[in-house]
């Protein structure tokens, strides 16, 4: 008997002494005696709306320095406009640091998307998207190779003084690209960098035969390329002002 009460008196001894420390962790008590009371935020934040960001994490610093949920709170950060990457961590006494790396837009990614400068896409819904950046699109599994060919294809188009717009590649692998002049230039799915540089070559001389304006170029043939032409645009007419009478 007496074996068993000493048991059941170290029960209860450890009972005491973790049920105060399961309450501070839990946020049952010390929240008033060890609160978070500043919120310091880290980052350029050129587009992460700071009130936004402090509504979101004051909820869980509500629980004090023991209690506060910061993968919780992480994760909620992490899903915020712009935020590319979050960290979420508290400092002795009374600081929860919250530090954002944003998102830096390459270009939009199909329709309602938009690609990072580290490759990484994100919704394009709820934020301002920047202009002039190029449109991309294609799988998702295929971010890079479509980045690739679009550097490649710019840097080949750039002596004859086009630019690339745009650059899609679709389920069954073929590429088309977009020109600053409104050009789709269909390259196909084999051999796409050498097929546009055999057009680049050629391109100065079809222009200069021609006294309409290249709409679209398929390239998917071996021995040539099939070329769509469109009318020059007329000029727009001035408005005469009108002559002041004598």
């Amino acid at each position: 008997m007496n074996a068993m009460l000493r048991i059941v008196g170290w029960i209860l001894a450890l009972a005491l002494v973790a049920l105060p420390i399961v309450a501070v962790l839990n946020g049952w008590i010390g929240a008033s005696q060890w609160p978070l009371q500043k919120l310091r935020a880290t980052g350029q934040f050129e587009r992460v709306d700071e009130a936004l960001l402090r509504r979101t994490v004051m909820p869980y610093a509500q629980r004090g320095f023991f209690a506060v949920d910061l993968a919780a709170a992480q994760a909620a950060v992490s899903k915020l406009p712009w935020v590319e990457h979050a960290q979420v961590r508290k400092r002795w006494p009374d600081v929860l640091e919250v530090i954002v790396v944003e998102h830096r837009p390459f270009a939009r990614w199909d329709k309602d998307l938009l690609l990072s400068q580290q490759g990484k896409l994100f919704p394009a819904k709820g934020v301002e998207v920047p202009p002039g950046l190029p449109q991309l699109g294609g799988p998702q599994a295929r971010v890079a190779d479509v980045v690739t060919l679009y550097n490649e294809s710019r840097a080949q188009f750039a002596p004859i003084g086009l630019d690339v717009k745009e650059v899609s590649l679709d389920p069954r692998g073929s590429w088309t690209l977009g020109l600053d002049n409104g050009a789709q230039i269909v390259v196909g799915r084999s051999e796409a960098r050498a097929r546009i540089g055999r057009f680049v070559r050629l391109m100065p001389q079809l222009l200069a035969q021609q006294a309409q304006v290249l709409k679209r170029a398929d390239l998917r043939y071996t021995n040539g390329f099939a070329l769509t032409w469109a009318p020059v645009p007329a000029p727009a007419a001035v408005p005469q002002q009108p002559q002041g009478q004598s």
